[in-house]
C-alpha cells in the first residue's frame, strides 16, 4: 500500500514483554483520567484544577471533541465569574485587575494549544478551539487587547502556513481570522470609538501571490485567490476597463504555469473559475459582467488554441481534453455553433473515456447529448 507515492511499511517489529507491560499501563492511566474528568465535570466542578486535568487528557488525545467542550465549560465559567464580579465594582483599577484575569486565561490558553497544533496540524478540533477562544476575547475584553489577539493570529497562521502551504484547515481558519480584522467590531464602530475598518484583501490577494510562486500546486493558495478577486475588484471600484486588464493579467499567469505543468489538477481547477468569466450563465457573477458577446467569444477562442498548443506535448493529459470539450461547449452556448475545431470533439470525448475510466458514465452521456 502506498501513500502519496511512498510505499507503506507494514511490517511491525514484535513487542517485548516489557513494552507490552508499559503500554497496558499507559492505557489504564488514560482510561483513568477520562474518568476522573467525567466526574468532575457532572459535578460542575468548573475549576483551575479540572482546566489542568483536561489538558493532560488532550495532550495525550486531541481528537477527543468531548473534552474540547468540557474545557469550553470550565472557561466559560471563569469568565462570566470574572465578568459578573465587575458588574459589581466601582473602581476602574479593580476593573482592570478581572479584565487582566480573563486576558490571562486566554493567553495561556492559547499557548497551551501551540505545541499541539505543531504537532496535529489538520486536527479539526484544536483549530476549531482556538477560533472559539479568539471568539470569547471579542466578548469579554476590551477592543485593543481582542485586536491584538487577532492580529498575532495571523501571524501564528502564517507560520503554520509557511511549514505547510497547503494545510486547507489552515487557509480557512486563516480566511476567518482576517474577516475578523476587518469587521466593525474589532475595530470600535459599534461603539463610535473606533475608526473605519479597513479590509485586508489586497494584503491578503499578494499573500496568495507570493505562496503560489512558492509551489504552483497550492490548491488552497489558488481558490483564496478566486475568492479574493470579486472583493478587490469592489473595493478598488474597477470600471469595466480595469476589470479586463485584471482579467488578462490572471489569464497570462494561469497559461505560463500551465505550461510549467499541464498535468496539476490545481491549475486546471484555477482555469475553470476564469473560464466561468465567458459562460453566459455566470458571467453577471464573474470579474468581468460586461463583456460583450462578441469579446467573450474572442477570449473562448483564443483559449482553445492555447490549450491547443498544450496539447501537442502532452496528449495523455485529460485536463486538456476535458477543458477543450467545456470551452466549446462554451463557444457554442454564446453563438449557436460549434468553433471551428469542433470536429475534433468527438476525439476528444474518445480520449476522455480512456484518460478519465472512473467517469466513463459522464462522457458517455455527454456524448449521448451532443448527438456524437
Amino acid at each position: 500500500m502506498t501513500s502519496h507515492g511512498v510505499p507503506r511499511i507494514s511490517e511491525v517489529a514484535p513487542k517485548s514483554d516489557d513494552a507490552k507491560k508499559q503500554e497496558r499501563q499507559k492505557i489504564d492511566d488514560y482510561k483513568a483520567l477520562v474518568d476522573l474528568v467525567n466526574v468532575k465535570i457532572q459535578e460542575r466542578q468548573y475549576t483551575v484544577d479540572v482546566l489542568q486535568l483536561t489538558s493532560k487528557l488532550l495532550t495525550r488525545n486531541p481528537e477527543y471533541y468531548t473534552i474540547w467542550n468540557y474545557r469550553r465549560l470550565v472557561l466559560l465559567h471563569q469568565f462570566t465569574r470574572t465578568n459578573s464580579a465587575d458588574s459589581d465594582l466601582e473602581e476602574p483599577a479593580l476593573v482592570s485587575t478581572n479584565q487582566n484575569k480573563i486576558l490571562d486565561l486566554i493567553t495561556n490558553d492559547l499557548h497551551f494549544l501551540l505545541p499541539l497544533l505543531r504537532k496535529f496540524p489538520k486536527c479539526y478540533w484544536i483549530w476549531n478551539y482556538r477560533l472559539w477562544l479568539l471568539q470569547q476575547s471579542t466578548g469579554f475584553l476590551q477592543i485593543p487587547q481582542c485586536r491584538k489577539f487577532w492580529q498575532d493570529e495571523l501571524g501564528l497562521v502564517g507560520k503554520m502556513l509557511s511549514l505547510d502551504s497547503r494545510n486547507f484547515l489552515g487557509w480557512g481558519y486563516r480566511r476567518t481570522v482576517v474577516r475578523a480584522l476587518g469587521s466593525g467590531e474589532l475595530n470600535g464602530e459599534h461603539t463610535g470609538a473606533g475608526h473605519k475598518s479597513s479590509t485586508l484583501v489586497q494584503a491578503e490577494f499578494d499573500y496568495t501571490t507570493r505562496m503560489i510562486k512558492v509551489n504552483l500546486s497550492n490548491f488552497s493558495a489558488w481558490h483564496n485567490r478566486s475568492k479574493l478577486i470579486p472583493r478587490l475588484l469592489d473595493e478598488r471600484e474597477a470600471n469595466e476597463r480595469e476589470r479586463r486588464v485584471f482579467l488578462d493579467s490572471e489569464l497570462k499567469w494561469i497559461q505560463e504555469a500551465l505550461y510549467t505543468d499541464p498535468y496539476d489538477q490545481s491549475l486546471w481547477f484555477y482555469h475553470q473559475y476564469l473560464m466561468c468569466t465567458f459562460d453566459p450563465e455566470l458571467a453577471k457573477t464573474t470579474m468581468a459582467p460586461s463583456l460583450s458577446i462578441e469579446q467573450r467569444l474572442e477570449y473562448v477562442s483564443k483559449e482553445i488554441d492555447d490549450i491547443l498548443e498544450l496539447l501537442e506535448d502532452a496528449k495523455d493529459c485529460k485536463w486538456i481534453y476535458q477543458s477543450l470539450v467545456q470551452l466549446s461547449l462554451t463557444h457554442r452556448a454564446l453563438s449557436g455553433v460549434w468553433p471551428i475545431r469542433a470536429a475534433d470533439m468527438k476525439s476528444w470525448m474518445d480520449e476522455l473515456l480512456e484518460l478519465d475510466p472512473l467517469r466513463r458514465r459522464r462522457w458517455n452521456d455527454l456524448t449521448k447529448d451532443l448527438n456524437m
